[in-house]
């Protein structure tokens, strides 16, 4: 009989194939469990086996030597994040370099994405103590959180906003300049919301990012109990390797179904001209270079007490 293993994701598209069982694993039978928000530590979480993680927070394990989790260098979310900085309608901030000296809102000062954009900032020669910070919530519908800094917050330079009032209202009100967020607040895309992205066109923006580094930045990785590991040496591989087909598959059907968006053909056709073919490949080798310039990032805005190379992050990696 197969071992069962229990797979913790976020509700991605790409993990339809697996899910219905269009793609199976040979040597295990995988159950895909979807999760609403990432648990903050897979290791004491009784329900799954293996799953997706914050990389900040698994960055921030290795750095403490904890080997509670063995890490795949395989990136179940990966997201440009030029498109994450949001502004009031009105506001006359179009470009990065504008945001020396303002006021930014975000709703978690270690999340892996707002690491990545803060990168960016720096590209435009913006640091850390260029910016006044500001963590709560992104909404009102959004949980209040008692310690939303984590210990990195700083009088004066990175604060909790009293009170938890939420970031979409402080940026209305022209409290903040622009928000870090991952997910767009409800309404963004009505006309009529007031909030627009800061770049005016964020896209060309990502195809020159890219063209730069070399890669989409990877925001979640796979991590898997090392229990599981020492009973199944294979299952890093094979489950990195069965998670790629799945992706594949679902590209493939999209291709031929391709009547969910009226312009989803458009949107195909035009990631396959800006990007190459293997921009979402996983594995050490072909990630190395982007999983280098995070432990870079997250020494240099003192997340981790040391820059932790890709073979820190990843020992176990092939």
């Amino acid at each position: 009989m197969k071992p069962k293993i229990r797979l913790m994701v976020r509700d991605w598209d790409y993990m339809v194939p697996l899910a219905l069982g269009d793609v199976r694993a040979d040597a295990f039978d995988i159950q895909v469990h979807r999760i609403e928000t990432v648990p903050s530590d897979l290791a004491t979480n009784p329900l799954y086996d293996a799953g997706e993680m914050s990389f900040s927070r698994y960055a921030q394990g290795r750095a403490r030597g904890d080997m509670s989790i063995v890490g795949v260098p395989h990136f179940l979310m990966r997201a440009f994040r030029h498109r994450c900085i949001i502004t009031a309608g009105d506001s006359p901030i179009t470009e990065i370099h504008q945001l020396r000296g303002k006021r930014i809102g975000l709703t978690g000062w270690q999340d892996s994405g707002n690491v990545w954009t803060r990168a960016i900032l720096s590209q435009a020669g913006i640091g850390v103590e260029d910016v006044r910070w500001y963590a709560s919530r992104l909404t009102a519908q959004h949980p209040i959180m008692a310690d939303r800094l984590e210990g990195f917050g700083r009088p004066g330079r990175i604060e909790a906003v009293v009170g938890e009032r939420p970031l979409v209202e402080l940026l209305r009100g022209g409290e903040l300049d622009a928000v870090f967020t991952a997910f767009m607040p409800p309404g963004f895309f009505d006309p009529g919301s007031g909030l627009r992205q800061l770049l005016p066109h964020c896209r060309q923006a990502e195809i020159e990012y890219f063209r730069l580094v070399g890669y989409v930045p990877g925001i979640h990785v796979l991590g898997i109990k090392p229990a599981i590991v020492a009973d199944h040496p294979t299952l890093p591989q094979a489950l990195s390797e069965v998670l790629d087909e799945s992706a594949r598959v679902w590209i493939e059907k999209r291709r031929k179904y391709a009547d969910t968006t009226p312009w989803i053909l458009d949107e195909l056709r035009q990631t396959a001209g800006d990007l190459p073919g293997n921009w979402n490949r996983n594995g050490f080798g072909p990630n190395e270079k982007m999983i280098a310039d995070f432990g870079r990032e997250m020494h240099a805005q003192l997340i981790t007490p040391e820059c932790l190379s890709p073979r820190d992050l990843f020992p176990m990696a092939a």
